[in-house]
């Protein structure tokens, strides 16, 4: 357990609620983009604009969210004391964490499709896609907050 201050915990924590909510918004935006990318014309300006604007909520917004998110996350996590760790609700909210970070990776593929002009899947299985994220974090909202076991 690291020892931190109540100044710097709480800064911690501020700052890793701040760096989820921009992660999550472009969990919850880049599907949504996928599913207008469906629609436009390999190689046509609609598609070539979708592109650009995947490729920079990934990389400018999402990656960096992630990865603050994980840092701030792991510093909160290390200052938990020793009989957190064994309670369930922990267990299932890394778990959707872990889930989570999937997500952030399958999207990542997705856009690679759409990048490469070789997307197969449906705007339909986008729509499907984009509930997950949410799902995933209601499950960590509710965990960490009201700790049902």
């Amino acid at each position: 357990m690291i020892d931190l201050s109540s100044t710097a915990f709480v800064w911690i924590k501020a700052l890793h609620i701040i760096s989820v909510m921009a992660w999550m918004a472009g969990l919850l935006y880049l599907p949504r983009l996928f599913i207008y990318h469906c629609d436009a014309e390999p190689g046509s300006d609609k598609s070539e604009t979708f592109k650009i604007m995947e490729r920079r909520l990934l990389r400018a917004i999402m990656n960096p969210a992630m990865v603050v998110s994980l840092i701030f996350g792991g510093l909160l996590l290390a200052n938990l004391d020793i009989d957190s760790w064994t309670d369930g609700w922990l267990h299932s909210k890394l778990l959707c964490v872990l889930l989570l970070l999937g997500m952030h990776g399958m999207m990542n593929r997705w856009w690679r499709d759409f990048e490469n002009d070789s997307n197969q899947r449906p705007a339909k299985f986008y729509r499907v896609m984009n509930e997950v994220p949410t799902a995933l974090m209601i499950g960590i909202v509710i965990f960490a907050v009201v700790k049902p076991f």
